[in-house]
């Protein structure tokens, strides 16, 4: 004899009678160097997204998941994308600069224009993405393609360049810059302690 699986009313009820569960701190937020890197992981997804949404379009033109592959790029390039430029430059690129290496601000200064190339090649983009996420099919898909193509290989150049080079040293600055504040507050200390006595 096979046990009855209870019935879906009965399902509910059982965890609705379950006892409350205890408040607990908030999960701290990802230091801002892994988040910075989960984000590139995202984009180069997104990327692909963005490719596959363009041979979708060329086989099957603008249908519900063209719709919806389309909002999702747009909400990730519009939103997502635009903060992790504006966090690298306040939060990876000071720290580099910093630290004078001719260098490293010279791949700095490269990574800020692509930064402004990126935005340029996205709102030339956004405009026929948007249209197909609302169910229009007023795109040029041959200008499309060519468009995401450039777009595509220059985050990629860009991400290599970050993840290669940047990220590591600018997690060398920050963690030699902590290191030095914490040395001068030790130092104040042990100053503060002396003039006690």
């Amino acid at each position: 004899m096979t046990a009855k699986a209870p019935a879906s009313g009965a399902a509910h009820a059982a965890v609705r009678a379950r006892s409350p569960r205890p408040q607990r701190p908030q999960a701290p937020a990802l230091p801002p160097m892994e988040a910075l890197d989960r984000t590139h992981h995202q984009m180069l997804q997104v990327l692909a997204d963005l490719t596959t949404l363009v041979d979708h379009l060329e086989s099957q033109g603008v249908d519900p998941a063209a719709r919806t592959r389309a909002q999702a790029i747009c909400r990730f390039f519009d939103d997502t994308a635009r903060q992790h430029h504006a966090d690298e430059e306040t939060l990876v690129f000071p720290a580099l600069v910093r630290k004078g290496d001719k260098a490293l601000i010279q791949h700095v200064l490269r990574l800020q224009q692509d930064h402004g190339w990126l935005e340029e090649d996205w709102l030339e983009l956004e405009p026929q993405l948007q249209a197909v996420a609302q169910g229009y099919s007023w795109y040029e898909l041959d200008g499309l393609r060519a468009g995401v193509g450039v777009f595509a290989a220059l985050y990629q150049e860009h991400i290599a360049l970050e993840e290669s080079m940047i990220y590591p040293a600018a997690r060398a600055q920050m963690a030699a810059e902590a290191v030095s504040h914490d040395q001068r507050v030790a130092a104040a200390v042990q100053g503060s302690d002396g003039n006690a006595a």
